[in-house]
């Protein structure tokens, strides 16, 4: 007979991994195949329904400090809540310290089904590559840092991608100069996963919306020299920053998007807006969301993160954060919501996965019609030192990992955009390994003192639920205790 203490050991060591399993199996990991993100282990489509996140701006991230976006975990169960209630499954990260500690936060938005896309780099000084002269930047030293990202977000499945440059093409005076580097910063990013990463995570770029010269920064990065579909220094998707649809007298001409969706049909990578949004309506509208995730566009473009979750000087943010970390929502999150409320997720999951399956262009001067834009494919080599960095791997890298939520409870103070307070605000951890999707219900308008955390709609993503893990664990303690008589 086993003493009562030994049985009591045996349970709490099983309600321990009864607690893990319930909160941290979330999100399966997102692939590139052709022209679309898919689910690993559903196969269905996914389509990004996601914000910029950046709270406090370039200021929100500190190197010294060690400070980010995510390594306050309180701050990030109150956004997630948030993001949940609105629909929200990816968000944009664009600075962050490869030595901060992100496990809870990382997990948090597992626990709700929101996938995480990272810039590797940031705008302090050695942290991303200069403009006017880019082979000055490139070095082993910045490569430790942005391989110090890969190694701090590579353990977490919602990681979705890295994106290895925003708007270093923003104007005719750089295109003759830093199209190379950056793919061969691509290049070493996807080497050094290859290496590193017990999975691939794709590496992309986002892109200015600057339309001289736009197109022909696709096709340079879309390409596959010597026509090898696993090119190394191809982009793995191509994010674009646009903002050519604004108020509610755009239409799907008037604002170009029928123009974009056009010249990237025959797109070899995923394409999505990196950011959009644009303010010179306040509140905005959003009726771009219609377009962006209707069958106009869904069969090219593959979603878009919203800029951006909170106010910044900009003016372009979905809620207000005060000092003292309570937050105010704000109309355009109301106007937001009620636009994904409208949205048919079916067709944003539906399709057959074969059909994505297209064979990039071979690397020609041909594709580039650009005026001075660079137009070889002779990519530098790597910088000394470079090499052994991912034969090696960095030293003492940080590496995340997911861990327990246990907390689910917002603390701060959050109220509607009618100023009532919203009691009662949670995380609602999906079961299933949900992705987060819109409600589908209106609730703009149910900041009235009550819990308006909802009741998110989620894609199914894998085949056996937490809830039936939980009963086969239990099963298997209960039949064992059978056996040795407990």
């Amino acid at each position: 007979m086993v003493s009562s203490m030994f049985m009591r050991a045996i349970v709490q060591f099983l309600s321990l991994q009864l607690l893990f399993i319930r909160y941290t199996l979330s999100v399966r990991p997102i692939e590139v195949k052709g022209s679309e993100f898919i689910n690993s282990a559903s196969k269905d489509r996914f389509h990004i329904v996601g914000v910029a996140y950046q709270p406090g701006g370039s200021s929100g991230y500190d190197g010294k400090s060690g400070n980010d976006p995510l390594s306050d975990s309180s701050v990030c169960l109150r956004d997630a809540a948030l993001m949940q209630r609105l629909g929200i499954n990816a968000i944009r990260v664009y600075n962050v310290n490869p030595s901060a500690n992100h496990d809870m936060c990382a997990s948090i938005f597992n626990a709700v089904g929101i996938y995480m896309i990272v810039d590797v780099n940031s705008p302090l000084d050695g942290e991303s590559l200069s403009r006017v002269d880019p082979n000055s930047t490139y070095t082993a030293d910045y490569l430790n840092r942005i391989f110090g990202v890969v190694e701090a977000f590579k353990g977490y499945p919602n990681t979705l991608g890295f994106f290895g440059g925003n708007e270093v093409i923003n104007d005719m005076s750089n295109i003759k100069i830093i199209p190379p580097y950056i793919r061969a910063v691509t290049r070493d990013l996807k080497q050094y996963i290859a290496k590193h990463s017990t999975r691939p995570i794709p590496v992309g770029y986002s892109a200015a919306d600057v339309r001289p010269i736009l197109f022909s920064t696709w096709e340079y990065f879309q390409c596959a020299i010597d026509g090898d579909a696993n090119d190394p220094t191809r982009s793995d998707f191509f994010g674009l920053n646009s903002y050519s649809w604004c108020g509610s007298d755009a239409t799907f001409q008037s604002s170009t998007y029928a123009d974009l969706v056009q010249r990237f049909s025959n797109t070899s990578n995923p394409v999505f807006f990196s950011e959009y949004g644009c303010n010179k309506q306040s509140p905005r509208p959003f009726n771009e969301v219609q377009a962006l995730y209707g069958p106009d566009m869904t069969g090219v473009f593959s979603g878009g993160l919203v800029y951006e979750y909170s106010e910044e000087p900009s003016n372009y943010g979905l809620v207000n954060i005060n000092s003292d970390g309570s937050v105010r929502l704000l109309q355009d999150y109301d106007n937001l919501q009620q636009q994904y409320n409208k949205l048919n997720i079916t067709l944003l999951t539906s399709g057959d996965p074969g059909d994505a399956a297209v064979t990039p262009p071979k690397c020609d001067a041909s594709l580039i019609d650009s005026p001075d834009f660079y137009s070889k494919f002779d990519i530098p080599d790597i910088p000394s030192g470079g090499q052994q960095l991912i034969d090696n791997g960095v030293k003492n890298p940080n590496q995340g990992k997911l861990i327990p939520v246990t907390d689910t409870k917002v603390t701060q103070k959050v109220e509607g955009s009618n100023g009532l307070v919203i009691n009662g605000l949670a995380i609602q951890p999906l079961p299933d390994d949900q992705s987060n999707t819109p409600s589908g219900k209106n609730t703009s308008g149910e900041a009235t003192g009550t819990s308006t955390a909802g009741n998110p709609k989620s894609t199914k993503k894998g085949a056996g639920s937490r809830d039936e893990l939980t009963w086969i664990m239990l099963g298997t303690f209960v039949g064992s205790a059978l056996v040795w008589g407990l």
